[in-house]
């Protein structure tokens, strides 16, 4: 399963809350690779070429669809009064943010990566030789 790679994409809205102010649309792209089979990235476009990338477990995100999840930087959840949309908060030094999205998007999106990668597997793609060799090149050239 090593020499496969297999890669979802999935483009969402989210929708950025903030007190007093209007809601904001934001487009994320969400990605997955084989390559790292526990983890899921979301792109947030921030301006016309500005993207933030965060990057979540897998199995956070999961999780957070049925129940709330995480603690520290991340917390996803259903929205109390509309279980048909998740909430996501970020947290970080520079800031707050909170974020809502269809949960029927991300559920569609989980999903063909659980098909791709069906969970409890996910060992079994880690190639750590490559791993290993791009953590070696990497502190070679700090």
């Amino acid at each position: 399963m090593r020499d496969e790679t297999k890669s979802i994409r999935a483009t969402a809205m989210f929708e950025l809350i903030a007190p007093d102010a209007p809601v904001v649309p934001v487009k994320v792209e969400l990605s997955y690779s084989s390559r790292d089979p526990y983890a899921v990235q979301a792109s947030f476009r921030t301006g016309h070429d500005t993207t933030v990338d965060w990057v979540f477990a897998r199995d956070l995100l999961a999780d957070g669809l049925v129940d709330s999840a995480g603690n520290g930087d991340v917390r996803v959840q259903p929205m109390s009064e509309d279980p048909s949309r998740i909430e996501l908060e970020l947290t970080s030094p520079s800031g707050h943010a909170l974020f809502t999205t269809s949960a029927a998007t991300l559920s569609d999106f989980l999903d063909r990566t659980f098909e791709a990668v069906p969970p409890t597997s996910e060992y079994s793609w880690l190639d750590f030789d490559a791993a290993l060799s791009d953590l070696l090149d990497t502190t070679a050239h700090d």
